[in-house]
């Protein structure tokens, strides 16, 4: 399974990255946030691919669900 995501001194002060890029993981969230799509999110850094992002998103969704707490009533 190859890397989505390095972190390297050399690169961006260390902040986490998108593997073989210099655009941080923060980037993308801070694009959503603001109310960007992920199709302008890429026109404006092309070094990523929808792939990655996709792939990414669906981690974080899968360890969302994993750790959510089940509640009873």
């Amino acid at each position: 399974m190859k890397s989505l995501i390095v972190t390297d001194q050399n690169i961006m002060h260390g902040q986490p990255c998108f593997a073989g890029t210099r655009v941080t993981v923060q980037t993308l969230f801070d694009h959503l946030r603001e109310g960007y799509t992920i199709d302008a999110f890429l026109e404006e850094f092309p070094t990523v691919d929808r792939e990655t992002v996709m792939e990414l998103l669906n981690d974080l969704r899968t360890k969302a669900e994993e750790s959510a707490v089940v509640v009873r009533t």
